[in-house]
């Protein structure tokens, strides 16, 4: 059975930093692209960062370049996602996405979700 498990969420004051993290197990995906998506209350599941098999290939959207980074672990089949210059915007559940068929796809292209983290920005 494939799981994504998530931790680091939590409350940080605008302009923190925080560091999520999602462990897969059932299965092992060094193989293929990550991602992390987020949702907001009232609003769609965005992508936010992805990343290829080796960590060679990333991809942000326009909101956070510069102030997240993506990264990956195939030994420990994790994924990373190191978020600075944290915004009230930046609030929302994140998810981790295994696996992704290119750098940037849809959230009803995904086949497996974690269970979600919760980033809460005050400002």
């Amino acid at each position: 059975q494939v799981q994504l498990v998530e931790s680091g969420g939590g409350l940080v004051q605008a302009g923190g930093s925080q560091t999520l993290s999602c462990v897969a197990s059932g299965r092992t995906f060094s193989r293929y692209s990550m991602a992390w998506f987020r949702q907001a209350p009232g609003k769609e599941r965005e992508l936010v960062a992805s990343i290829n098999w080796s960590g060679a290939n990333t991809y942000y959207r326009d909101s956070v370049k510069g102030r997240f980074t993506i990264s990956r672990d195939n030994a420990k089949n994790t994924v990373n996602l190191q978020m600075s210059s944290l915004k009230p915007e930046d609030t929302a559940v994140y998810y981790c996405a295994a696996p992704v068929h290119s750098l940037v796809v849809a959230a009803t292209e995904v086949s497996y979700w974690g269970k979600g983290t919760l980033v809460t920005v005050s400002s």
